[in-house]
């Protein structure tokens, strides 16, 4: 049996307030808040889409032929149905969804991120001397400044990545 002493009682209540302070942390961070709004506009967005093609578009394909009556299919056994017209609408609703989110979230997204996506950097034209720090032009051989006689660039880069 356990026993409870002021400490235990005292050490339970910290890693409690702990945890909850670690939760609010992780609930309060930008992306979470954003993930639950997306997902409530998304709930909204699908049952405006589940509206359309099932009072609008729905209505306008027509289904009948040998076989289908309205949308169900009889199939031979008895009291069997095979229903086409659910399925339709769900592929349908899908297809809208998808077009939508592509073209009007993630098209414009991908363009605003391009936009401000830092440019890459320029191969640097200049180095610094190894004896006088002066800046030479990458391709000298030898120092303007204090005329020692350089390695090429290509070398010092080398040894550097190296770390010798």
């Amino acid at each position: 049996m356990a026993v409870w002493n002021n400490a235990t009682v005292q050490n339970v209540g910290g890693r409690v307030r702990s945890n909850l302070s670690d939760f609010q942390k992780f609930i309060l961070r930008g992306n979470v808040v954003d993930l639950a709004v997306g997902i409530m506009i998304g709930v909204a967005f699908s049952g405006v889409v589940n509206a359309l093609v099932a009072d609008i578009i729905t209505p306008l394909i027509p289904v009948s032929s040998k076989g289908l009556s309205g949308w169900t299919y009889k199939v031979p056994y008895t009291g069997g149905t095979l229903q086409i017209g659910p399925f339709i609408n769900t592929i349908i609703t899908f297809l809208i969804l998808a077009f939508v989110i592509y073209f009007f979230i993630v098209k414009p997204i991908n363009r605003l991120m391009a936009l401000h996506k830092p440019k890459e950097a320029d191969a640097p034209t200049t180095r610094d001397c190894l004896y006088c720090l002066s800046t030479i032009p990458l391709g000298a051989t030898r120092c303007a400044y204090c005329t020692a006689q350089l390695p090429p660039a290509d070398q010092v880069a080398a040894a550097g990545a190296q770390g010798v």
